[in-house]
């Protein structure tokens, strides 16, 4: 969440009221973790990881998190092809994996990941169709709202059909500095899926809104940075 993929800072978080905690975004494959190292001099430490330590770094913070909590623990992941996805699937303290459709980082869009999975329907609906299908775990797909070309009812709805558990929603409205809560509504009215709102929720009032808008539950990670929550969850 919002680059800290610490086991030990999810475990702290435990106490708060969450019923999901999500570690990385993590890059998992030759690919990925190329990309990455260039955007590690931007102050993102969490893209240095090699690739022969990602499952056990991985496998190594969830059960940080599992030994002391028995909510769900989902982890954020960038790669080229599912494979890799299903692979960390299959690790025993992952509940949700879930796909980064989200990342607008250069260097991963510009290799066919992150936000440019939107960009392509087609592809988007085969590689969470695959991971659905092999994954030992939920599937979780993260997307960002509100950019160029991209319509984001035809893309919650290939993510429905495609069989996803969750979609996660960075309902970002460029310009402002809230939530466009009109494309939660709208996704909302035209699926079914478990909806995750994200942006902007930073207290009582945006966490309510986001709710209100059609969100079945609501992702936290920059309001949660400093190691607190700055509002009751349970009141939501």
């Amino acid at each position: 969440m919002a680059g800290i993929t610490d086991g030990n800072f999810c475990e702290k978080m435990s106490i708060f009221g969450f019923d999901m905690l999500t570690i990385g975004g993590y890059n998992i494959d030759n690919e990925t973790i190329n990309a990455g190292r260039s955007i590690i001099g931007r102050g993102r430490p969490e893209f240095d990881i090699k690739e022969e330590n990602i499952l056990f770094t991985i496998e190594k913070e969830s059960s940080i998190i599992k030994k002391a909590w028995d909510g769900k623990v989902s982890v954020n992941l960038r790669s080229k092809s599912p494979d890799p996805i299903i692979e960390i699937s299959k690790i025993n303290e992952i509940d949700v994996v879930e796909i980064n459709a989200h990342c607008r980082q250069p260097e991963i869009t510009d290799i066919g990941c992150g936000q440019a999975l939107l960009y392509d329907i087609e592809k988007l609906y085969d590689f969470t169709r695959d991971v659905v299908n092999k994954a030992q775990s939920k599937v979780s797909v993260k997307i960002r709202a509100n950019i160029g070309n991209v319509d984001d009812i035809q893309t919650s709805k290939v993510i429905e059909e495609a069989g996803a558990d969750y979609l996660h929603v960075d309902a970002m409205k460029p310009g402002f500095n809230h939530a466009d809560l009109n494309i939660i509504k709208n996704i909302k009215e035209n699926t079914k899926i478990f909806l995750i709102g994200n942006n902007s929720i930073r207290d009582l009032k945006s966490a309510r809104e986001m709710i209100s808008a059609g969100a079945d539950g609501i992702s936290l990670a920059r309001a949660a940075m400093n190691g607190h929550i700055p509002f009751d969850l349970s009141k939501i």
